[in-house]
């Protein structure tokens, strides 16, 4: 069936249910678990988890100013940057700038508290900031552990079998961006096949290319072919990964894929990617203060290139082993460093990005499971606006695994009703059960249960909750050969969303040119 076209322009149509109808579809939306209906962002009714006293909030944003101030930030090789830092009353020395205490937080006052990011389908649209949490998908492995247990490099087919897989989970709220890199496709179009999957495959909002400043344009470009161009400029309808070098550099790739979103009002976050101890100090506090310093200069930098335009403080911390020098997750200092960057975001009145479902295990196995409990529920506590590696990440962020990411979309749902908080009703309250039954007896037959019994409690579409002797019965399986049954299940159900033809031909058609116009490169 044609999708309908709104008056903006958009391409979009009626919300595809990935093939679960009917009793499949309520099973899915009772447990978070199946391609059913799709569960709206969460809007978080339990309160932050802050780590941070005023006395230490003030310390740490003393010391950043100190570090802005006295040590600088380098901005390389990009003479425009240094210009309008410049302009802007910075003391620019060669590449590094010195700003002024005050100027980036003066500057970031035009920067919106709370945005939202449009998806072809309206009902997908989300809101970043607030009390909202939004999950994306894993970001970035060039290897996958596919559903033969093979790890091998990942490929296109790979790219599209994860975006159809975020866009059936009920509790994934975004379609992501780079979930995996297909490397079978030269490096220099591979980004054209990548947002045209999300566009094409998926009607959740998604991310854009960051890999080069022509390939954020390429992304800007398509997605006004998808949007419409006035439409664009005036919504944000894609969002971007913009990492500083840690320590205290932003060079010339970030850089213009930065200008390039700001400029026309689409999302950046500014997001250090930290290793404790290597690429920052190893104090929590230490930390803290170069996470800030470099947020506050990559962020202010956007509204230097357009007033307004909506910026993320983003982060992602990790510590290291001192032994081997490999990055470790779900210990505690990374979480501590996410939960006082989130209150630090807060006062700074920025919407927040951390966390995910992180682990540094080879395999879905227990390691896997209770590192990423451990991040996904600091993330979650935390009041993380944008989740991103919420399903899927493995090895470290080397690796997209389908059964992990199956096994993370279960999570997902157990974190979205949580957020829902106590309901306090007065059916909620229960008097009349507890009227009904009494002493002594038990409520699993009177009428307030009845009447909730399907939707009391969450229900795992993984867990086995079953006896020994029927656990026996049906195979003795681990969690991971369930995953990959029911991985395999929903690509077998997958519908696509309905996509205007027009809009798709003239993808296709930018697509095609923009591949012809150059050769092949992969490096």
């Amino acid at each position: 069936m044609e999708a309908e076209k709104t008056s903006s322009g958009r391409g979009g149509g009626r919300r595809g249910r990935g093939g679960a109808g009917g009793a499949a579809a309520r099973r899915a939306s009772r447990s978070g678990g199946g391609p059913g209906e799709q569960q709206f962002y969460i809007r978080r009714k339990v309160r932050e988890y802050e780590v941070l006293d005023e006395e230490a909030l003030a310390l740490i944003e003393a010391n950043a100013d100190t570090v802005l101030e006295e040590i600088g930030i380098e901005f390389r090789d990009d003479a425009e940057a240094l210009a309008l830092w410049r302009e802007a009353g910075a003391e620019v020395k060669g590449e590094r700038v010195h700003f002024p205490k005050g100027l980036c937080r003066s500057l970031l006052k035009s920067a919106p508290q709370v945005f939202t990011q449009n998806a072809r389908n309206p009902e997908r649209s989300v809101q970043i900031g607030g009390k909202a949490t939004v999950f994306a998908p894993v970001y970035g492995p060039p290897f996958v552990r596919d559903l033969n247990g093979e790890r091998r490099y990942a490929t296109i087919q790979d790219f599209e079998n994860f975006v159809k897989l975020a866009y059936m989970a009920p509790s994934m709220h975004h379609s992501g961006g780079t979930v995996c890199e297909p490397v079978d496709i030269p490096v220099n179009k591979r980004h054209l096949d990548m947002v045209y999957a999300h566009m094409r495959l998926s009607d959740k909002p998604f991310m854009g290319s960051v890999t080069a400043p022509e390939r954020a344009q390429d992304t800007v470009d398509m997605c006004k072919i998808l949007f419409g161009e006035d439409y664009v400029d005036q919504n944000c309808v894609v969002i971007n990964l913009i990492n500083a070098n840690s320590p205290m550099v932003f060079d010339d790739t970030m850089l213009g894929a930065a200008k390039v979103y700001a400029r026309n009002n689409q999302a950046c976050i500014v997001s250090p990617f930290i290793l404790s101890g290597a690429m920052s100090p190893v104090t929590v506090v230490g930390t803290l203060t170069q996470i800030l310093a470099e947020v506050l200069a990559g962020a202010s930098f956007t509204q230097l290139v357009r007033p307004g335009a909506p910026v993320l403080f983003g982060t992602f911390a990790a510590s290291i082993s001192m032994q081997s020098g490999a990055p470790t997750f779900g210990t505690p200092e990374p979480s501590l460093v996410s939960y006082g960057a989130a209150q630090l975001a807060r006062r700074l009145g920025l919407p927040f990005r951390t966390g995910g479902s992180l682990c540094g295990s080879k395999v879905p196995d227990a390691q896997a499971a209770h590192e990423s409990g451990a991040t996904l529920n600091m993330t979650l506590l935390a009041g993380t606006n944008f989740a991103l590696h919420s399903a899927g990440w493995l090895e470290g962020g080397l690796v997209s695994s389908y059964e992990k990411f199956m096994i993370d979309v279960d999570q997902l749902g157990m974190m979205q009703k949580f957020a829902e908080g106590v309901d306090l009703s007065e059916d909620a309250q229960a008097m009349d059960a507890i009227r009904e039954v009494g002493p002594g007896s038990h409520y699993l037959g009177c009428a307030h249960t009845q009447a909730h019994f399907q939707t009391a409690f969450y229900r795992s579409p993984l867990a086995d909750n079953n006896s020994f002797e029927q656990w026996q019965l049906e195979g003795e399986k681990r969690i991971e050969a369930r995953a990959n049954e029911l991985c395999r299940n929903w690509l077998e159900s997958y519908q696509a969303p309905p996509l205007d033809e027009g809009i798709n031909d003239g993808l296709r058609d930018f697509i095609r040119h923009k591949k012809e116009a150059m050769p092949d490169a992969f490096t």
